[in-house]
């Protein structure tokens, strides 16, 4: 997830989509591996304003207790977090 300024949300919803999938607004989701997580961070620290702009993620240990439950309009692609 992420609030950034509206200069850079075409940018940083750019770099997010090479490695994840577009869910809602500026909410993504997907796997993503140890080094293409790191890779993201990267190319993202080097587009926000830190002080300005935040970005949010999740790190789950195992999925066997997550649910993914939507309610209203589905926006963006339905996917399974595995």
């Amino acid at each position: 997830m992420y609030d950034v300024n509206s200069k850079r949300v075409n940018k940083v919803l750019k770099i997010c989509r090479k490695y994840l999938t577009w869910v809602q607004n500026s909410v993504l989701e997907g796997n993503i591996t140890k080094a293409n997580l790191e890779r993201m961070l990267i190319e993202i620290k080097n587009v926000i304003n830190e002080d300005e702009d935040s970005v949010l993620y999740y790190k789950f240990r195992t999925l066997a207790y997550s649910e993914r439950i939507n309610i209203g309009v589905v926006k963006g692609e339905e996917t399974n977090i595995y």
